[in-house]
């Protein structure tokens, strides 16, 4: 519990450098010395593949300006990490594109499937009305646990979605405020995902470490600043 409480103090004292970062895709000098790295490099595609080959997808995804997008209707398939994760604080910026649809999922191991920080157009996308109780809108753990109505999301400009894990216990924040506070691995979990569309996996987000997903979900999305801080 002591190191739980050590990553949240961690990420206060790092977030008003982090926040004032001008340079794209570069560790700070704290962030550097704090132990975090960079999952993206802004450049290549290095530590990305396909979620169904190890190459990179040939078509649907460009890098472009220290920016990776997901191509609209470029049917590329969704990308997953080369290495996998267990203990971490993962901070990605995004942006969406009008009435889009897009994804990070952790705790990937097989067929794509994972717990997912939903990312989407909450105002023009109908997912957002989908699902109960509004477990599929922005920063919703995807079909399990509904984010507030209330969230500080900025339309079209990049937003910061950080997801943090220590062991069971799993926190989603959008732009420096936390929006959902679960524990897995328990009855209520179980209960929550018997209830979900995950309800025929019986060991869904269970796993102790597993691959980082972005989703291509046929819409255009950004993504730069793909950072990590394992424990």
């Amino acid at each position: 519990m002591k190191t739980y409480y050590s990553l949240i103090i961690l990420w206060f004292s790092l977030s008003t450098i982090a926040w004032a970062q001008n340079a794209d895709n570069v560790l700070t000098q704290q962030e550097s010395s704090e132990g975090w790295k960079l999952l993206w490099d802004g450049k290549t595609t290095n530590g990305w593949k396909s979620s169904g080959s190890e190459a990179f997808p040939a078509k649907g995804w460009n890098v472009e300006e220290g920016v990776l997008k997901v191509l609209k209707d470029g049917k590329g398939g969704d990308i997953i990490t080369t290495k996998t994760y267990k203990n971490f604080i993962l901070k990605a910026d995004f942006k969406l594109t009008e009435g889009a649809n897009s994804g990070i999922k952790y705790f990937v191991n097989r067929g794509g499937i994972g717990c997912e920080y939903q990312i989407l157009d909450d105002v023009r996308h109908p997912d957002a009305k989908a699902g109960v109780a509004g477990n599929r809108t922005l920063g919703s753990l995807y079909d399990l646990i509904a984010a507030p109505a209330t969230k500080p999301y900025r339309t079209q400009e990049f937003n910061t979605a950080m997801i943090i894990v220590q062991g069971n216990h799993v926190e989603h924040w959008l732009n420096g405020v936390k929006i959902v506070d679960y524990e897995r691995n328990n009855q209520m979990w179980r209960a929550l995902v018997n209830y979900s569309k995950y309800k025929g996996f019986p060991d869904f987000g269970d796993a102790a470490q597993g691959h980082f997903l972005l989703q291509d979900h046929g819409d255009e999305v950004w993504f730069k600043n793909i950072k990590i801080l394992e424990k």
